[in-house]
């Protein structure tokens, strides 16, 4: 019996959903027209969608139930106080504003509190906070520990650099963020400890911490299971310590919420709040709904305590840890240890033969899409190989990110998922490198337009004809 023979779904399905058909052929052309850029696919075309695991959950029958008491009352509403109650009690900070998504928090946050030709510090941004900071006119500075394979917290911020800049720039730090779970470092937990010192030495310099509390309760489940003295206690007791460490937080809902729309900001600062609350207002909605429906605050409030349930967070971590597991038996270079929504595909140990600046990770994306229908992230040198002024440089980093949405795939599509890569993983020397046809200085990933160096994507001689490597495979259903 292997490892995670055992994992099994704590849910029952109760409704499906078909899953897109189409041939290799199909999905070529699809590509070129695409522009090879996985972001300007239509979803009718994807068999299997890991782009992100944001907002592409399967909410619960309870959540569904919760939506039908959405009061829908512009001001004051009755779902509002459901949602800040929710909050307020994981959190413990008093004041909660909703917004449509986390990146609305980005915006509103970093524009009440960054000040131009500032820095904002972080263990790893995400790569729209980078670009609400940096419109700002402040710098952001990524500042992760050393990546140590098996480490148990690699998402940790680096402490020595931390009191290095904010010692060497008194006064020129507007906000320390720190990113729980580190997606950008390959979706890796942050310590309690590291919390505690980054909050102690942030208010030693009279600097504001928030979190990016995306995953949260991951981060969580990572604590109870990886520090010590933590074993016994619940998930939701831990996940109010590390909000005590913090000035406030940001959310997008969309992932440890486990729904498909929402957000929220939260403090204890009133004067923050007020702040905040003047960008909302503006930017959002009204305070108490912040364009959110009433029936998405209530199901995120259900949403919220569900991402909070140990059988739950045992089930995500152990499904996707088997994942990885799989991928590494079948010779897959993969980013390890595995982290708690995603499994890192390490792009430039499966394509040595690709240099960094021809986007081995977009590279090997797009082939995962031509020969199995398969829609990933690149997370390398296409997403942040650039300065806003339009300059190069070379990011350290080549990876294609397998998101898993919450409680949508089963044990079967990870195994369709693995015999897709495996075997281009065998075959890798095929994949052709990358080049950028034309794209904007900031955030280029979403629109760049990109085509194989070579005269093909991924291809093979056969009979005197190109044909793709990777059959298909009738036994999954896959014409």
């Amino acid at each position: 019996m292997g490892k995670h023979d055992n994992v099994m779904e704590p849910f029952k399905i109760k409704s499906v959903e078909p899953l897109p058909q189409n041939t290799r052929t199909e999905r070529l052309k699809i590509l070129k027209d695409a522009g090879y850029n996985l972001f300007l696919i239509p979803a009718k075309d994807v068999i299997i969608d890991l782009l992100t695991d944001s907002g592409t959950g399967a909410m619960s029958a309870n959540q569904w139930a919760a939506m039908m008491h959405g009061d829908e009352s512009y001001a004051g509403a009755r779902s509002f106080e459901h949602f800040r109650d929710t909050i307020r009690t994981i959190t413990g900070f008093n004041y909660v504003l909703p917004i449509h998504q986390g990146r609305a928090g980005e915006r509103v946050v970093c524009h009440v509190i960054c000040d131009k030709d500032h820095l904002v510090l972080s263990n790893t941004m995400f790569d729209t906070t980078r670009a609400h900071v940096e419109s700002t006119g402040a710098v952001g500075i990524d500042m992760p520990v050393e990546f140590t394979k098996n480490a148990p917290f690699n998402g940790d911020l680096d402490i020595i650099k931390l009191k290095k800049y904010l010692k060497k720039n008194p006064n020129k730090v507007s906000l320390v963020i720190l990113t729980v779970t580190n997606n950008m470092g390959g979706g890796q937990p942050v310590s309690m400890q590291n919390i505690k010192e980054v909050s102690e030495v942030c208010r030693e310099h009279n600097v504001k911490v928030y979190m990016d509390a995306c995953r949260f309760a991951e981060n969580s489940w990572f604590i109870k299971t990886q520090e010590l003295g933590y074993s016994e206690k619940s998930p939701m007791e831990i996940a109010k310590e590390m909000f005590s460490f913090f000035d406030g937080c940001i959310m997008s809902t969309k992932k440890d919420g486990i729904c498909n729309s929402g957000g929220f900001i939260a403090t204890n600062d009133q004067q923050m709040y007020t702040q905040f609350s003047h960008e909302v207002i503006l930017n959002e909605g009204f305070v108490t709904y912040g364009g959110l429906t009433g029936r998405d605050m209530e199901a995120v409030a259900v949403g919220l305590m569900e991402a909070l349930d140990e059988n739950y967070l045992r089930h995500r971590i152990e499904s996707i840890r088997a994942f990885g597991d799989m991928l590494k038996q079948n010779c897959v270079s993969v980013l390890e240890p595995v982290g708690g929504h995603a499994v890192y595909l390490d792009a430039a140990e499966i394509c040595p033969h690709i240099k960094f600046k021809e986007f081995p990770g977009w590279a090997l994306n797009c082939v995962l899409y031509l020969e199995g229908g398969i829609r990933a992230c690149s997370l390398g040198n296409v997403m942040n190989g650039v300065f806003p002024d339009g300059t190069e440089r070379l990011w350290t980093k080549e990876l294609v990110r397998l998101a898993v949405p919450r409680r949508t795939y089963t044990m079967s599509h990870f195994k369709y998922v693995v015999d897709v890569i495996g075997r281009i993983a065998a075959h890798s020397h095929l994949v052709s490198p990358m080049k950028i046809v034309k794209a904007p200085n900031v955030l280029r990933h979403f629109t760049a337009i990109l085509s194989p160096i070579e005269d093909h994507l991924f291809e093979v001689e056969k009979t005197g004809t190109k044909t793709g490597l990777i059959k298909e495979r009738p036994s999954y259903g896959i014409k």
